[in-house]
C-alpha cells in the first residue's frame, strides 16, 4: 500500500491511496482537486472512492468537482453536509476497493459528522494507516467545535488507542512545531518531546512533511494521549482523565508558540530601517521627490 502526503492550502494534507501491486487508488479529502488527478494520472491509477473526513471548506471542497471531472466516483462521509456525498457510512462500517480494505471509525467532537478511516491492504506487510482528518494530530487534537471533552476521551482512548501499535497516523494539518512547543510546556522533562521537536523544525526547515507517525510514537509525546502522566496532570491540576483533557485543550487554545527572535545585527538593521522611514515622514518630501511647476 503505497500513501502518498500531498500538501495543499496554508497548511492541510491530501492522500491518495494506492494498490500496492494493483491499478485502484482512493483519495482522502482532496480539497484541491486537479492537483489531485494530475498526480492520479502521473500515477497512472484509477481513482474509484473519495474518503472525507468531514466537512469543513478545507477538506471537503474538492467533492463537487471531482464528482464533475470523474462521472461516478464514488464519495464517502458521515455528515449530509459534505458536498456531492453518495455514500453516508456509519461506525465500523467496512469497505473495499481492489486489495485495500477501509473500516470507518465515528470521532465527532471536532464536527459532530467526523469520520476516521483505518486502512490496510490484502496480502501487504505494510502497516496500517489511520487518516485522522481533525481528530489526531501530530503530538496534538483537534478543537472541540461541535462536541465535548467526553466525546474527544472517547475518540482517542477507546477508539484510536486500541488500533495497532505500529498504525501510521497521517492526518489533516501540518500542526506538529508548534504541537511539541505546546507538548513541552505541558512536560518540559519529557526528553522524547524534546528530541521530536528538534527533529520536527528541521523537517519544517526543508519544507518536508512530519507525517506519518505512528501510534506508538505518539503515546510517548503526545499530551492528549498522556493524560494518566503524573506531569500531564499536574499541568492541569486535574487527575480525572476527562477533565486533564478538558483543560488541555483549553490552555492549547490559549497556546501562542514563541516568536523566533532576529538575529542581532539583522534586528539592528530593521531598527535602523524603521527609524529612517519614521523620519521621512515627520520630515516630509524631499526637494528630489517634489515636481517643478
Amino acid at each position: 500500500m503505497k500513501v502518498k502526503v500531498i500538501s495543499i492550502l496554508e497548511d492541510n494534507y491530501m492522500y491518495l491511496v494506492i494498490e500496492e501491486n494493483g491499478k485502484k487508488a482512493i483519495a482522502v479529502d482532496p480539497a484541491v482537486p486537479h492537483r489531485l488527478l494530475d498526480i492520479v494520472k502521473r500515477e497512472g491509477v484509477t481513482l474509484d472512492a473519495v474518503l472525507t473526513t468531514h466537512h469543513h471548506w478545507d477538506h471537503a471542497r474538492g467533492n463537487e468537482n471531482l464528482a464533475k471531472e470523474v462521472p461516478g466516483i464514488q464519495i464517502y462521509g458521515a455528515d449530509d453536509r459534505i458536498g456531492a456525498l453518495t455514500h453516508k457510512v456509519v461506525h465500523k462500517q467496512e469497505l473495499k476497493f481492489g486489495t485495500l480494505n477501509v473500516r470507518c471509525l465515528f470521532t465527532p467532537c471536532h464536527t459532530s459528522g467526523h469520520m476516521c478511516y483505518f486502512v490496510w491492504e490484502d496480502g501487504c506487510t505494510d502497516a496500517p494507516a489511520i487518516f485522522t482528518g481533525d481528530t489526531l494530530f501530530v503530538a496534538g487534537c483537534g478543537r472541540f467545535f461541535e462536541g465535548t471533552a467526553q466525546q474527544m476521551y472517547k475518540n482517542l482512548t477507546e477508539v484510536l488507542s486500541t488500533l495497532p501499535l505500529e498504525t501510521k497516523v497521517f492526518c489533516g494539518h501540518e500542526y506538529t512545531v508548534k504541537n511539541l512547543k505546546f507538548a513541552l510546556k505541558v512536560e518540559p522533562d519529557n526528553v522524547k518531546v524534546k528530541e521530536m521537536l528538534a527533529w520536527a523544525k528541521a523537517r519544517d526547515d526543508d519544507d518536508k512533511p512530519t507525517v506519518p507517525s505512528t501510534l506508538e510514537d505518539e503515546f510517548q509525546y503526545n499530551p492528549f494521549l498522556r493524560l494518566s502522566e503524573e506531569a500531564v496532570q499536574k499541568f492541569t491540576g486535574k487527575t480525572d482523565p476527562v477533565e486533564v483533557l478538558s483543560i488541555l485543550r483549553a490552555e492549547k487554545d490559549k497556546f501562542k508558540k514563541p516568536k523566533e527572535r532576529l538575529p542581532t545585527p539583522a534586528m539592528l538593521a530593521f531598527q535602523w530601517a524603521l527609524s529612517m522611514a519614521n523620519s521621512e515622514t515627520l520630515q516630509g518630501p524631499t526637494d528630489r521627490n517634489m515636481t517643478k511647476k
